[in-house]
């Protein structure tokens, strides 16, 4: 079993979803965001995803945008975000860590190279936001080869009759993108998740995460009840990006700060009451 199947196995016997926070590479810079990696599964953290800065982040909203264009300014490249993953495999063997990003590093890169690299890093999953199902051949094959999960997106408008097509070859975890739009604007209701998990459910045996959209406690745990994970990325940036200096410095209190808030959502997938 692959590190994301052997966690949900694990987690189905606990009887609990899993919190599945995000982390921008080399935001602010590549101290801050490997202290912030190598944090996150003490802190409550099931699986991790790694966010590769890109010049055009087209599904991501302001918060993650200015995250990218930190990690770009501070001179971020694809080979140092499969640095990050291989120094954090030095102490935890066990934690899944996804990469999500943009297909276009990954062409310049060379797609069998950067499959074969990450898959020695210590990756274990690909969320590629703007790989269209019709052009999977791009990355999948070559995924396949290195025990990659591709995992796919399913949107809200992502109709009965393309879902199939859209979960052709998926593995690891479905990611349901909860709203229409943009990451980090708006959340989706109880409501619509417990009409759209069902939906997907029907079209797929594999576990089912929540993103864009879920930023709190309640909402973290609401999400992976209804569903099985909940992704939680633009508060977590947002709490980072007001902690760091006039400079774009991360302050002394940064990690620490991001690293309390990710024990919080932690404790609200797990049923936890945490103490205002």
């Amino acid at each position: 079993m692959t590190r994301i199947a052997t966690r949900f196995a694990a987690l189905k016997r606990e009887g609990r979803g899993a919190l599945i926070p995000f982390v921008e590479a080399w935001d602010p810079d590549a101290a801050t965001s490997m202290a912030l990696l190598r944090g996150m599964p003490a802190a409550g953290a099931d699986l991790i995803e790694i966010g590769i800065p890109f010049t055009d982040p087209m599904a991501d909203g302001p918060i993650i945008q200015a995250a990218g264009k930190r990690g770009l300014k501070a001179g971020v490249k694809v080979a140092h975000v499969l640095q990050m993953v291989r120094e954090f495999r030095c102490d935890d063997d066990a934690t899944p860590i996804v990469l999500m990003g943009y297909l276009n590093p990954i062409l310049s890169y060379g797609t069998e190279n950067f499959c074969a690299a990450a898959a020695a890093a210590g990756v274990d999953g690909l969320i590629i936001v703007d790989l269209p199902t019709e052009e999977a051949d791009l990355l999948v094959p070559s995924a396949r080869e290195h025990d990659l999960d591709v995992i796919r997106l399913v949107a809200p408008t992502t109709d009965d009759k393309r879902l199939p097509l859209v979960l052709d070859g998926s593995s690891g975890f479905v990611y349901y993108v909860s709203i229409t739009g943009i990451t980090g604007t708006r959340s989706a209701t109880s409501e619509h998740l417990a009409e759209a998990i069902p939906r997907i459910r029907r079209a797929t045996d594999l576990p089912i995460a929540v993103g864009f959209g879920v930023r709190s406690p309640a909402q973290a745990a609401e999400a992976s009840h209804i569903a099985d994970a909940a992704v939680v990325a633009s508060a977590l940036i947002d709490t980072l990006a007001a902690h760091l200096d006039e400079h774009g410095h991360a302050r002394p209190d940064a990690v620490c700060t991001v690293l309390d808030q990710v024990r919080a959502l932690a404790a609200g997938v797990r049923g936890v009451k945490v103490q205002a």
